[in-house]
């Protein structure tokens, strides 16, 4: 017995010292994620500069559009006037479609929602979805979205950057939504897109833990498809618009459309797309021109 009581009172110590090692290594990543809220809540200030200034710059092409972030004296924080310029751009893309590249100016997406302005919002506010309903609009935009992600996405620019259909980074990437540490839930899409594209499990322990993650954990859990130098971040971003804009803008308009699709909704959906597409003179020069090659 007093051998057994021995041996328990080891198991313990043994599971107390293992406890120690693992709060021990936790410990950098939590003073990490610290370092990071600290060094980012400079947002929290509004500028009294800015008030009238533009938020977005555009760069508009025939068949693309490159919006940066641009207020970069606040870590591209997402302000009302942001969100008013972002739908004013969704507004412009649905009615003449394009692919859209978001990117941020200054090495940074965006450090999150401006907390000056988040802070002052009330349960009305919450309930009409401010942010949440400009990201939703970007997500259903007709043609595809790239986020270009540079540096620090956090909270609300964590979730506009979940919004976009393809996601590249940098060595410098670091995604996380910090809003239980400010005592609100990231309402502006993680909830539903995180897990979409990383599972329920890794998208538990990111919202719940407000924890942190860098380039490398967020390639290989499909946040991010491809990682490049900062300097070769948009070419990046143009190479696939390009690869985009040498295919029928219609059928990718289609295979968009497809991929948001409720599952209740598929097969239907994707034959009616189908033959839509079928009886269109462009299904049928395109694939005459590839007959053609074929042959040559």
């Amino acid at each position: 017995m007093a051998e057994a009581a021995l041996g328990s009172a080891q198991v313990g110590a043994d599971a107390n010292s293992a406890m120690r090692t693992t709060s021990a290594a936790a410990s950098p990543d939590r003073a990490e994620d610290t370092r990071i809220a600290e060094d980012v809540s400079d947002i929290a200030s509004p500028s009294p500069a800015e008030p009238d200034a533009r938020r977005l710059r555009i760069e508009a092409h025939d068949d693309r559009v490159v919006a940066t972030l641009d207020r970069p004296e606040r870590r591209n924080a997402i302000d009302q006037s942001m969100i008013d310029e972002l739908h004013a751009l969704c507004a412009e893309l649905e009615e003449r479609p394009r692919t859209l590249v978001l990117t941020g100016a200054g090495g940074i997406f965006a450090a999150g929602a401006d907390i000056a302005q988040l802070r002052e919002r009330t349960g009305d506010d919450a309930r009409r979805g401010i942010n949440a309903t400009a990201f939703d609009r970007i997500r259903h935009l007709p043609m595809p979205v790239i986020a270009a992600v540079d540096g620090f996405a956090l909270g609300g620019g964590a979730e506009l950057a979940y919004a976009a259909d393809i996601r590249i980074g940098t060595p410098r990437v670091r995604f996380g939504n910090p809003e239980p540490g400010l005592g609100i839930i990231a309402a502006a899409g993680a909830a539903w897109r995180l897990p979409e594209i990383v599972g329920h499990a890794r998208a538990s322990e990111l919202l719940l833990t407000a924890r942190v993650i860098d380039a490398e954990e967020a390639l290989s859990w499909g946040v991010l498809s491809s990682v490049h130098e900062p300097d070769a971040l948009l070419d990046a971003a143009h190479a696939i618009a390009d690869r985009i804009a040498a295919n029928s803008a219609r059928a990718t308009i289609l295979t968009k459309r497809a991929l948001l699709a409720p599952r209740a909704e598929h097969p239907a959906i994707d034959g009616e797309l189908q033959a839509e597409l079928f009886d269109s003179a462009d299904k049928r020069a395109r694939m005459t021109a590839f007959l053609e090659r074929k042959k040559k």
